[in-house]
């Protein structure tokens, strides 16, 4: 009997040793546009000259850094002096630094305004940004460079996870050889998909510059252009550019068990723009589980932030605020912006978003 007893139990399924291989997991978190205007560049300045950008952070910090990769829109140039904000921008190398500081392990850089300070501005920011050890999409010295750093290949956790990022144009200033910048252009997008399936991605992932400034929903050519990317192959499409929130969906696949996240615009992450919905953004956690070989979306969610600026406070530096926590202090002024900015986000994610729900963070 206690043989007969033993045999049932050998064969018995074992779910928890199986669950322990088949979920693997990697968080990675997606945030809007780091901009850099001139209010923002005179506020950060310090009386010796230098510059500091630590305070504009320090309320997300936190939340940056438990992702396992932060990945954000550097969409300035650093370039050196002279500083300077709109239209052609040039940050100070501190915000770079910052930025690494909070927690940003990646950073986009296929944008309008990578060519603001031509050649020069390029180069320079690719320079500063492989001195930080900050990986980089979009922009590159030259081809050779290109073919060897591109896709992003980012490998963590047991995943491998390649980068894709294009923009649709560059303020009409033409890119000078060697320097290669990513356009939106799909005979080279299906060539770099193919070379992201060569390298055994488990997960493609791009980052598209594209839309119109402003507009609260996308067009036509966005989506259709979604659509596209994902039946070429891309697995989840992270949208920025029009500087205000769009809507985010996730899509189950047409064919497969898959489910794909398109993030029209994330918004502005931090910035100084006026136009009406341009003082704050989101930033999307995609959670990615693995199981056996299979790579697939096992959550996502987006929390609102917010940027305070000296003018409402009387001074100090840039601010950027977690929106449902914000800090204790926050004045009237402040409190009413944010406020207007919270309606209008949330009225349009109801309306438009599909599975994809909000999360707070202290």
């Amino acid at each position: 009997m206690r043989v007969s007893l033993f045999l049932f139990l050998l064969f018995l399924p074992l779910p928890f040793s199986l669950s322990a291989q088949e979920f693997g997991r990697i968080t990675l978190l997606f945030a809007g546009d780091l901009m850099q205007h001139q209010g923002q560049i005179d506020a950060a300045r310090q009386s010796d000259g230098t510059y500091d950008y630590a305070p504009c952070f320090q309320y997300v910090k936190k939340e940056v850094g438990r992702a396992d990769v932060a990945i954000a829109n550097l969409e300035v140039t650093l370039a050196g002096r002279p500083y300077r904000g709109y239209p052609q921008f040039s940050a100070p190398d501190e915000y770079a630094r910052a930025i690494k500081d909070a927690g940003f392990d990646i950073l986009l850089t296929a944008n309008n305004h990578c060519l603001d300070r031509r050649k020069r501005g390029l180069e320079r920011t690719i320079h500063m940004l492989d001195s930080l050890q900050i990986p980089y999409a979009g922009t590159y010295i030259n081809k050779n460079a290109r073919e060897r750093l591109y896709p992003l290949l980012i490998e963590k956790n047991g995943f491998r996870i390649a980068l894709l990022a294009y923009t649709y144009a560059t303020n009409g200033i033409e890119v000078q050889s060697p320097n290669v910048v990513n356009y939106i252009d799909k005979a080279q997008i299906v060539e770099d998909i193919r070379k992201a399936r060569a390298m055994k991605a488990d997960v493609i992932i791009a980052c598209m510059h594209w839309g119109i400034e402003y507009r609260l929903l996308p067009e036509r050519q966005e989506r259709e252009m979604a659509d596209w990317l994902i039946a070429h192959g891309v697995d989840h499409v992270i949208g920025s550019h029009p500087h205000v929130l769009q809507p985010m969906e996730v899509r189950d696949d047409a064919h497969t068990a898959a489910r794909h996240l398109v993030v029209y615009s994330l918004g502005n992450y931090i910035s100084n723009m006026s136009a009406p919905n341009t003082d704050g953004g989101a930033m999307v956690k995609l959670e990615l589980k693995k199981i056996g070989h299979i790579a697939a979306l096992a959550d996502c969610s987006y929390s609102l932030v917010w940027t305070s600026r000296p003018s409402l406070r009387g001074g100090g530096n840039y601010l950027l605020y977690p929106a449902a926590n914000s800090p204790t202090g926050i004045n009237n002024a402040e409190s009413a912006r944010l406020d207007r900015f919270l309606g209008t986000a949330r009225k349009l994610f109801k309306t438009n978003n599909i599975g994809i729900k909000e999360y707070f963070f202290e």
